[in-house]
């Protein structure tokens, strides 16, 4: 019986670390990020983005992605490093008067701390809630400098 103990103990302590081996979920922190524009077709294209601070944060099995200037983009957590978020109240307001618009970002954070992500905004106007155009851009960038407290 103490042999059988022992060995659920081992084989649990086995399984135990590889699973947190595995989960690189999100990778939560602060990135110094710059969006690369892919593509619109809105005329003009609502918004330019160049540089900024992402920002990810954990809780237990959900994700809170925040970019500056864009609302904050909730997900499930998923292994390997791996983000996909969408704002959670649907249409929200912009920076663009006249406009609301959806948010997702869609992509992954390797181990070395580089993040590679996909970002699409699909406009809405805000009048007669009909869509209005889509933006896409790149995101990329790394890990930023741990702030000190």
């Amino acid at each position: 019986m103490r042999n059988i103990f022992l060995s659920a103990l081992v084989v649990g302590a086995l399984f135990s670390s590889v699973a947190s081996a595995e989960d690189t979920s999100g990778s939560p922190g602060s990135y110094d990020v710059k969006f690369d524009e892919m593509g619109h077709n809105c005329n003009p294209p609502p918004v330019a983005l160049g540089r900024s601070k992402l920002n990810i944060s954990l809780k237990k099995t959900s994700i809170t992605v925040n970019i500056e200037t864009i609302p904050e983009m909730a997900g499930v957590t998923q292994k390997g490093g791996k983000i996909n978020a969408k704002t959670v109240k649907g249409a929200v307001p912009t920076t663009v008067q006249g406009l609301d618009a959806k948010y997702s970002i869609a992509g992954k954070i390797d181990d070395a701390g580089i993040v590679q992500l996909v970002l699409v905004a699909e406009y809405i106007k805000h009048d007669d809630k009909k869509a209005y155009c889509t933006q896409s851009w790149n995101v990329t960038g790394l890990r930023g400098t741990p702030e000190k407290k």
